[in-house]
C-alpha cells in the first residue's frame, strides 16, 4: 500500500479520476509545481509501463496507484507537449494540452444563435502546440463524467475524461496524432451514476449501419464547379419560374447487380442523366441524415451533420451535387426537424436527462412513429437544428429543405387524445416554441442563402405558412398542397359512372388554390403501406388504368402550382414502392409504360418551356374557368395564363367515353392548335384527337366570346394553344 493509500491519509487528489466522476481532469494531470520539484502526473489504466521522453531518454514513470495513476518528478520541467512511452509505443499526453474554449461561439450557442455550432462540436482536426491531432467537444450539461472512448482506446471509457467547459455545458479535449476516420464516441456517467455510451451529435461521418460509430471527419477536398450554378439561383425568380421535383429514395430508386447500394458516384453517372432527360428541374432526396434502420426512408435521423455512409463518403456526396448543378438541376433535401428515434446509442436521453427532448410525457413523445419530440425552447437545441440545416446548404450546397411533417411541429395535441398532452402557456394547442424556431430557421435560409427555398410538409389549414415572417407567416417558400393530393387521387379512384356525384373535387380546390404558394404533391406516402402504386390505385382494366394515370399526369401539370412527382410514376410502376428494392425497371421500356414516360418527360418539358404553365403558378390570374360545371360528362376546362396575357386552354376527360363535337369558350378568336393529347399513340393512347388547327366559332359560349368544337378523347386531356 502506497503511503498516500493509508488509513486516515487525505482523499488522493485523483481519487475522482479513478472513481470515474472527475469532470476537470487537467487539474490532476499533466505539469505542475510541487513541493520545490516538477511534477508529471498521468492517467493510463491500460499501460503496465509508462516513461517519460526526455532528449533522447526515457526516464520511467511510477505507478503511484494501480488503478493506472503514474508520475514523475524532476528538477527541470519538460517542454510542452511531452513525449510518453507507454508500453514501448511513443505518443504525446493529451493532458500536455490545455482547452480551448471558443467563448464566444460557446456564448451563441446557449443563446440559441449559433447557426454553425458543427464548427466547434463534435470532432475537429486540428493543431495545438504545433501536433496535429482532433479535438473533441460534446454539449451534456447534467452529466458526472464525459470520456471520448474508440478504435484508440480499446473503448476504454476510463482513459481519457474530458473537462467540463463550465456553465457552458459542453466538454473538450484534444486527443495528438489522431487523425481522420478514427472511429469514436462519448461515454457519459449520469449523475445517478449510470453509464451511457452515444454517438456524436455533431458527428459528420459515420460506420455504415448496423455500426454506429462516428468517424473523425476528413477535411473537405472536393472542389466545387458550381459557381455558375450558385450565381444564378441567387438571381432566381423562383416565384414565377418553373418548379418541377422528382422525388428519389436513392436506396431503392435502382441496386447493384448484387442487390447493394449505388454510391454517390454511380448515382451522378446514372441518375442525373436520367433526371436530366426527364426534364425535371429539381431532384428531391429523401433524407440523407445517417438513420439505423433502411426500413425508415430516413426519417428516423440519428446523424443530424452526416451524409449516410449507404451511398459514400460526404465529399462524394458533395461530388454528385456538383454534377447535378453542372447539369442545370436543383437538388433538395427532405429534413426531419420533427421527431428523432428513442435509440439509446443516439439523441435520447443523450447525458441522462431528457437533454434535447421534454422532459414532461405530455410533450415528449410522438404516439404515431414511436419517437422523442424536440424541446424547441431549448436555446442549445435550436442552435442544434439550425446548425444543421445550415450545415447542409452551406456544405453541400443543397438548393432548399423540405421540412417533414410540420403539421406534428405546430400542434400540442398533434395526435394526441384529451388529457394526452399540455396546453401552451395562453392555454391554447398551438406549439408556440415550434412556430418561432420555424420561422427563425426560414429567416435564416432566406438570408444566408439566397435563391435557396424551403417546403413545408403542412397537411392542416394553417394560416399563412407560405407567407414572410415579417407579415405574420411562417416564412416558408412554398407548402404542399395535401388537399389537391388527396381530393384528386380519391377522385380518380372511383368508377368514372360515380365521378359526376363528386365532381367538386375537381372544383373545390380553386376556392384556396392562391392562399398559400403550393406545390402539388404525388409523393412517397402515397405508394406505400397498402396504398398501392398510382397505377394500380386507378380503375377499370389496364387500358383505363393507364388512360386515368396519363389523365392525372396532365392534370397535375397544367392546375395552378409547382410540381412533385415521385419516382416510377413517370413510366407506370405496378406495384407498391419497396424500399428494399429497385424499381421495376424491367417494365419501363414496354409499351404502355414506355408511352406514359414519354407522356411524363413531355409535360416537364412543357410546363418548364411554357410560361403560360408556370409564371403564375401561384396567383389567381393565372387560371379562369372555361367550364367547371359539366360534372354530368366528367369534363372540366380552364385556361393557364402568363404575365402578358398570353393563355393555353386545358380540357380533361375523366370519363372513358369520346366526345364529339364538345363545345368550349375561349377568349381569342383565332384558330387554337393541339399541343398536347395524351390519348396520342406515342403515349400509348388511341390517338383520338384534333389534329392541327381547330378555327374558332364567333358564336360566344359562358363568358367567353368565342368557342371551339373539339372531339374529347376518352380518357384524356388536352392542351391546346392560340396562334
Amino acid at each position: 500500500m502506497n503511503a498516500e493509500n493509508a488509513p486516515g491519509a487525505s482523499p488522493l487528489p485523483w481519487a475522482m479520476l479513478t472513481a470515474g466522476r472527475e469532470h476537470n481532469p487537467h487539474a490532476c494531470l499533466g505539469l505542475a509545481r510541487e513541493d520545490g520539484a516538477w511534477r508529471l502526473r498521468c492517467w493510463l489504466p491500460q499501460a503496465r509501463t509508462v516513461a517519460l521522453l526526455l532528449a533522447d531518454t526515457a526516464q520511467p514513470m511510477r505507478c503511484v496507484d494501480a488503478a493506472g495513476v503514474f508520475e514523475w518528478r524532476g528538477e527541470l520541467a519538460p517542454c510542452a507537449p511531452w513525449k510518453l512511452l507507454i508500453d514501448e509505443h511513443p505518443c504525446f499526453d493529451p493532458y500536455a494540452f490545455a482547452p480551448e474554449p471558443p467563448e464566444l461561439a460557446l456564448h451563441l450557442f446557449n443563446e440559441g444563435r449559433n447557426r454553425q455550432a458543427y464548427t466547434f462540436l463534435g470532432a475537429q482536426l486540428a493543431t495545438r502546440l504545433g501536433i496535429c491531432g482532433t479535438v473533441f467537444r460534446v454539449w451534456a450539461p447534467t452529466a458526472e463524467r464525459v470520456s471520448v472512448i474508440g478504435d484508440f482506446n480499446a473503448w476504454d471509457g476510463r482513459c481519457h475524461p474530458m473537462a467540463s467547459l463550465g456553465p457552458s455545458g459542453v466538454w473538450e479535449l484534444f486527443l495528438p496524432g489522431l487523425a481522420e476516420d478514427a472511429l469514436y464516441k462519448f461515454e457519459i456517467r449520469t449523475r445517478a451514476g449510470a453509464l451511457r455510451v452515444k454517438t456524436d451529435p455533431y458527428g459528420r461521418a459515420f460506420e455504415r449501419r448496423p455500426a454506429t460509430a462516428a468517424k473523425v471527419p476528413a477535411p473537405v477536398r472536393h472542389a466545387w464547379g458550381d459557381t455558375a450554378w450558385l450565381a444564378r439561383r441567387e438571381a432566381w425568380d423562383w416565384l414565377h419560374a418553373p418548379i418541377a421535383v422528382y422525388e428519389v429514395h436513392l436506396g431503392s430508386w435502382r441496386r447493384r447487380a448484387d442487390g447493394g447500394f449505388l454510391g454517390y458516384q454511380e448515382l451522378a453517372q446514372e441518375l442525373v442523366p436520367y433526371a436530366r432527360e426527364l426534364g425535371c428541374t429539381h431532384l428531391e432526396l429523401l433524407p440523407l441524415c445517417e438513420h439505423p434502420l433502411d426500413e425508415s426512408w430516413g426519417y428516423q435521423s440519428t446523424g443530424y451533420f452526416a451524409p449516410t455512409a449507404r451511398h459514400g463518403t460526404p465529399d462524394e456526396l458533395r461530388g454528385f451535387i456538383d454534377v447535378c448543378h453542372q447539369a442545370g438541376l436543383g437538388v433538395l433535401l427532405d429534413w426531419t426537424p420533427g421527431h428523432f428515434p428513442e435509440d439509446d446509442f443516439a439523441l435520447a436521453h443523450f447525458d441522462g436527462s431528457s437533454l434535447y427532448e421534454h422532459e414532461d410525457p405530455r410533450l415528449k413523445r410522438h404516439p404515431d412513429w414511436g419517437t422523442h419530440v424536440f424541446n424547441y425552447g431549448r436555446k442549445e437545441v435550436q442552435s442544434f437544428l439550425l446548425s444543421s440545416a445550415y450545415y447542409w446548404l452551406r456544405e453541400f450546397h443543397f438548393d432548399g429543405l423540405r421540412v417533414d411533417a410540420v403539421a406534428s411541429m405546430l400542434y400540442l395535441d398533434y395526435s394526441r387524445q384529451p388529457g394526452e398532452w399540455l396546453p401552451n402557456r395562453y392555454g391554447g394547442r398551438e406549439n408556440l416554441e415550434a412556430i418561432e424556431f420555424l420561422r427563425e430557421l426560414n429567416v435564416m435560409v432566406h438570408s444566408e442563402f439566397p435563391g435557396a427555398i424551403t417546403v413545408a410538409e403542412e397537411s392542416t389549414a394553417w394560416p399563412m405558412v407560405s407567407r414572410p415572417v415579417h407579415l405574420g407567416g411562417l416564412g416558408f417558400s412554398m407548402k404542399w398542397n395535401m388537399g389537391w393530393m388527396n381530393d384528386t387521387l380519391t377522385y380518380l379512384r372511383l368508377d368514372p359512372i360515380h365521378r359526376r356525384y363528386h365532381h367538386n373535387r375537381l372544383t373545390f380546390g380553386q376556392v384556396y388554390a392562391y392562399a398559400e404558394n403550393f406545390l402539388l404533391p404525388l409523393s412517397h406516402d402515397e405508394v406505400v403501406h397498402g396504398k398501392s402504386a398510382l397505377l394500380a390505385k386507378m380503375p377499370g382494366d389496364d387500358w383505363q388504368r393507364f388512360a386515368n394515370l396519363r389523365t392525372l399526369l396532365v392534370y397535375q401539370f397544367t392546375s395552378p402550382g409547382k410540381k412533385l412527382l415521385f419516382m416510377g410514376a413517370e413510366f407506370g410502376q405496378r406495384a407498391e414502392w419497396n424500399s428494399q428494392a429497385e424499381l421495376q425497371w424491367t417494365l419501363a421500356d414496354f409499351p404502355p409504360h414506355a408511352g406514359l414516360r414519354h407522356l411524363a418527360r413531355d409535360l416537364f418539358g412543357l410546363y418548364r418551356e411554357l410560361d403560360e404553365l408556370h409564371e403564375l403558378d401561384f396567383e389567381a390570374a393565372g387560371f379562369q374557368w372555361s367550364d367547371c360545371y359539366d360534372a354530368d360528362q366528367s369534363v372540366i376546362s380552364f385556361l393557364r395564363k402568363a404575365r402578358d396575357g398570353r393563355h393555353l386552354l386545358v380540357i380533361l376527360n375523366f370519363t372513358p367515353l369520346p366526345r364529339h363535337a364538345y363545345e368550349v369558350g375561349v377568349p381569342s378568336g383565332r384558330a387554337y392548335r393541339e399541343i398536347l393529347n395524351s390519348d396520342s399513340r406515342h403515349y400509348g393512347g388511341g390517338d383520338l384527337g384534333n389534329g392541327g388547327l381547330i378555327p374558332t366559332r364567333a358564336q360566344g359560349r359562358g363568358e367567353f366570346p368565342a368557342s371551339l368544337s373539339l372531339t374529347l378523347p376518352p380518357l384524356a386531356g388536352l392542351v391546346l394553344r392560340p396562334e
